[in-house]
């Protein structure tokens, strides 16, 4: 089950152009295209008709027209007409409403009734000349959970990512988790360590110096339903650590967008914003290759290991003091979709009586 009065990343704005979009989320197989005054529009993919995935189809004059026998779907979920036929009597379709903000198309597979803007992530790093960002996408065969559990415990890069992130002192560094109402954040510092090579290219890229000992910082903050932003860095030793000045460090966000797509795969949207070189362009796409040579090496261990779980499905798996920050993300979410469940079975008793 997934918690669907939600927002989630649907694409990259500039995904959905003149073709129409299939995506699958939360269950729920849906169509973007681009409406009446460039506006995205999602509706449910699937034409009344005869079952065709209207994704199959075309936009014309921002209308989904589908490909199979040139029935047009309106936004909102009604059938406008269908080649020297009578449509009155269609069934609608479900739609979805949707945002563009972030340089993302946002969808809320919920009730419509209660989504607002208000309710997107804060980006403190989006549309802000300050900062630059960048990144990319990756369809994993794995629930998105699994993606939680990985990016709320970072000691798997000791072994993950040896040549690149990892180093031991992360094993030596214990977390330390904190629980903010739906917000989770677990969080790690290393003192007097080598920067991995990751971060020796970071600072050379800040004009630092790379070979010198640094304190390294890890902050893993969960934002329900499935948002994961990590703040990372490195500063010159006994210079502040997380608190040193910008001239002695290099820190950026990594930034998770991680929407569920089956009970066993998820779209995840990659990427990195940092405050400094800001419009260093060749940093940008140097850093947005070394994340996904790194992100390349965690998608085969979720999808072996989904698989691994799949095919024992009654191996209870070890919970250890290092798990803590996926536990809590992982109780969040249970709260949430057992809350919408409640309040729908409440609205229904309503109407019944």
């Amino acid at each position: 089950m997934f918690v669907k009065n939600a927002w989630y990343v649907a694409s990259r704005i500039e995904d959905i152009a003149e073709k129409p979009l299939a995506r699958t989320i939360c269950n729920e197989k849906m169509v973007f295209y681009r409406a009446k005054e460039n506006k995205v529009a999602a509706v449910e993919d699937f034409c009344p008709h005869r079952g065709a995935p209207l994704s199959l189809g075309f936009v014309e004059n921002g209308e989904l027209v589908c490909g199979y026998h040139g029935l047009v779907m309106g936004q909102d979920g009604k059938v406008i007409s269908m080649p020297s036929q009578r449509v009155r009597g269609f069934p609608c379709n479900k739609t979805y409403a949707t945002i563009e903000k972030y340089g993302f198309v946002w969808v809320w597979p919920g009730d419509q009734s209660l989504a607002t803007e208000a309710q997107l992530p804060a980006l403190e790093w989006a549309d802000n000349p300050e900062w630059a960002y960048d990144g990319g996408l990756f369809h994993i065969n794995c629930d998105y959970k699994l993606m939680i559990d990985n990016l709320m415990d970072l000691t798997h890069e000791t072994y993950v990512h040896s040549s690149s992130i990892g180093q031991k002192e992360i094993d030596d560094a214990l977390p330390k988790t904190l629980i903010e109402g739906d917000k989770v954040i677990t969080e790690r510092f290393m003192e007097n360590v080598e920067a991995p090579p990751f971060w020796k290219m970071a600072l050379r890229g800040n004009q630092l110096a790379d070979d010198v000992l640094v304190d390294r910082w890890q902050r893993c903050h969960f934002f329900a339903p499935s948002n994961v932003h990590i703040e990372v860095g490195v500063a010159h030793a006994g210079k502040g650590g997380y608190q040193a000045e910008p001239q002695n460090k290099v820190s950026s966000i990594v930034v998770d967008f991680i929407t569920p797509e089956t009970e066993t795969s998820h779209w995840y949207f990659w990427g990195m914003a940092r405050n400094f070189q800001a419009q260093n362009h060749e940093l940008t796409q140097q850093i947005k290759a070394g994340q996904n040579t790194i992100f390349s090496e965690d998608l085969d261990m979720l999808e072996q290991q989904q698989q691994n779980i799949l095919d024992h499905p009654n191996r209870k798996l070890l919970m250890l003091n290092i798990d803590a920050g996926g536990v809590q993300s992982r109780k969040v979410i249970d709260r949430l979709i057992e809350k919408e469940k409640t309040n729908t079975q409440h609205i229904s008793h309503l109407n019944i009586s």
